[in-house]
């Protein structure tokens, strides 16, 4: 290709989204010059995925990953030596002493209830020193009306406080050491934002507060909801003190290629009481077939370092774009980041509508849907969800969803591709923009 012709290829992509997706000149204009500005933010991002794509291959060479872990296994699963290398894989890659990856595990919030349900037993109290869980962990764990009679742990006998977080998102230390009783069996963690406004949990901050905790309670178990952070910082919170963990393959490990299914990982006795909970007591993680799913986990998990680093690349040009306009962002610009959530506070309901359904247009699947709110279970307030993804809830993939409640806050995620998740964001300013939510 003549150099001449190479220069002419951004021409080439501005005309092209002039007409093909009607954005204007004005805004590809915007978002390019802001894009330079944060350059070398972008390539930070670069430098730690390269870091974890090589522990990745060095698991799966230490694990002896070979074609034969890619067979079929059917009815009991007895004998999967593929199931099998794939939590060990995990285990290494997390730092974990083990690790329980499953298909069958449906979300997020069933790896935590596992985790949950597995360990605690009537009488133990759990405390929670991020502030309210998420919202379906709040469902797990019995607050409200909205799951009474379903078996809450509430119901099994569990008593729950929670500390909320001091208002620069810190920890609040002594209101952490004086809530922890001789019952207290387990301390919880959510590393994401959720549906606050606030910036996730960093690895350091987490290490100095469980530092803390051993001090008051040796053998108390710290759990840390990690969903949404898994490979954004050289570590995972298993490393760091944390006895167990659990999140979701359809969000980062899975790297936008594993079609379902979950993990919990930690110390070895802990993941086997949640293997437990999965299947039955005795039987625990020594059934379930993973009908040929292994070489596709393992592939996303290949995956995964390259595409997390593609959707915090997004998360910060979003950012900034929004920063600049004059709008309140979550993590600012140039703030550490540990999950892969970037929020917008958009003042009004029909900002949040109008950017959802521009990030759903953005998308190769399901481009023409018009998201609306609506009534999610395990939610409190109407959820508007934008997720036009190859695998169904996909958070790992280009996605945006907002409580329907002021002050109207947005959450935007994912992206396997920094130009696809670009592409959301030029298509968000453009219609924000068409409606004068936005000048530019």
């Amino acid at each position: 290709m003549k150099v001449s012709n190479c220069l002419n290829i951004q021409k080439d992509i501005k005309t092209y989204l002039e007409q093909e997706f009607e954005i204007s000149a004005e805004v590809i204009d915007f978002v390019k010059k802001v894009e330079d500005e944060v350059h070398s933010q972008l390539k930070k991002r670069d430098d730690l995925s390269e870091l974890h794509q090589y522990r990745v291959i060095k698991a799966m060479q230490k694990a002896g990953l070979g074609d034969r872990h890619f067979t079929v296994s059917t009815g009991y699963g007895y004998d999967d030596v593929g199931r099998e290398v794939v939590e060990t894989i995990y285990a290494d890659v997390f730092g974990a002493e083990d690790a329980l990856v499953r298909p069958h595990i449906s979300s997020g919030t069933h790896a935590i209830s596992l985790a949950l349900y597995g360990v605690l037993r009537p009488g133990d109290h759990l405390l929670a020193i991020t502030g309210s869980p998420y919202d379906t962990i709040r469902s797990v764990i019995g607050l409200g009306e909205a799951c009474v009679g379903q078996g809450t742990i509430k119901e099994f006998g569990v008593t729950y406080d929670q500390i909320e977080l001091l208002p620069d998102g810190s920890f609040d230390e002594a209101a952490i050491v004086a809530a922890i009783t001789a019952n207290t069996k387990m301390i919880y963690l959510q590393r994401s934002t959720g549906y606050s406004w606030r910036a996730a949990l960093s690895i350091d901050d987490m290490a100095a507060m469980i530092k803390k905790i051993r001090a008051v309670k040796a053998d108390v178990v710290i759990f840390v909801d990690n969903c949404y952070g898994e490979f954004l910082d050289r570590v995972e919170p298993v490393s760091i003190g944390a006895d167990l963990m659990a999140g979701s393959l359809i969000k980062n490990p899975g790297g936008g290629l594993a079609p379902t299914g979950g993990y919990v990982a930690g110390r070895a006795d802990l993941v086997h009481l949640a293997a437990c909970r999965l299947a039955a007591p005795g039987v625990a993680r020594e059934t379930g077939a993973t009908l040929g799913i292994n070489r596709t986990l393992l592939q996303g998990l290949f995956l995964a370092p390259t595409v997390v680093a593609q959707a915090i690349k997004s998360a910060v040009l979003l950012a900034a774009c929004y920063k600049k306009l004059g709008f309140a962002v979550c993590p600012e610009v140039m703030d550490y980041r540990s999950d892969i959530i970037q929020s917008v506070c958009l003042k009004t309901a029909e900002g949040v509508k109008t950017f959802c359904r521009a990030i759903q247009e953005a998308a190769p699947v399901d481009s023409q849907a018009t998201p609306e709110p609506w009534d999610m279970p395990g939610y409190s307030d109407p959820i508007i969800m934008a997720a036009g993804a190859f695998i169904q809830g996909s958070s790992i993939e280009l996605s945006a969803d907002a409580p329907m409640r002021e002050p109207y806050y947005v959450y935007f995620q994912g992206g396997l591709t920094h130009f696809h998740g670009k592409l959301g964001i030029l298509l968000s300013l453009q219609r924000l923009l068409d409606k004068q939510i936005v000048k530019i």
